[in-house]
């Protein structure tokens, strides 16, 4: 029985994938196990009745697996590791925080109007913490050469930062920071990635809202 997923529509197009990271990485992590699903998308400004009644609090992404619908991201990408092992995903512990803190000093940074308030500081003492794992540690990816659970969460979260901060204050992550440059670019070019990423407009028709409310 293939999989079911409930992802997130674009804001003013629902027929076209959403700007949500969280269903994103669901969606990539299907696509690196090669496993076969049915994707559906939800207007989260018009959520269907039978959407509600799988997920009462209105939350995506949902996955239906074995007759089941479960939520949560980091709990779908658990559960599609231990039920499809190969390829293995499981970030090493001492590498699944890596990045943790980056996608909510991005929002804070796009959010601000302040340019005093250190929010873009603190975005960057994040970067520059990326920064230091991937210069010290065999890459490309935050565990080595394999691509693991913690890349899948940390891809589309610098997509939207790459694409939400050049389009709403014309930032781009520094120079100063070549190997995250360098990985961007590596996650970039995922074929899942490829295959999956919203499109640009997408991101900021999302973001718009929350930036300018």
């Amino acid at each position: 029985m293939a999989l079911e997923i409930c992802v997130k529509a674009a804001v003013g197009a629902p027929d076209h994938f959403g700007d949500c990271p969280f269903s994103h990485r669901a969606i990539l992590t299907l696509e690196e196990k090669n496993l076969a699903y049915k994707m559906h998308l939800i207007n989260l400004s018009d959520k269907p009745q039978w959407f509600l009644d799988i997920s009462p609090q209105g939350k995506v992404p949902v996955l239906k697996i074995d007759d089941k619908w479960v939520a949560d991201s980091d709990v779908i990408a658990d559960l599609l590791d231990e039920k499809y092992p190969d390829p293995p995903l499981k970030t090493p512990p001492a590498f699944a925080s890596v990045g943790s803190k980056i996608f909510g000093t991005f929002g804070t940074f796009l959010k601000s109007k302040d340019s005093n308030d250190q929010s873009e500081q603190a975005l960057l003492h994040e970067l520059e913490a990326l920064e230091n794992h991937l210069k010290s540690h065999e890459g490309p990816f935050i565990a080595g050469e394999r691509v693991s659970a913690v890349d899948l969460s940390l891809a589309p979260k610098l997509y939207h930062l790459e694409v939400a901060l050049g389009h709403f204050k014309s930032w781009s992550v520094p120079s100063s920071l070549p190997h995250v440059h360098n990985y961007m670019k590596a996650l970039f070019s995922l074929d899942s990635f490829e295959k999956t990423k919203p499109e640009e407009k997408y991101v900021i028709s999302g973001w718009e809202p929350k930036v300018n409310p």
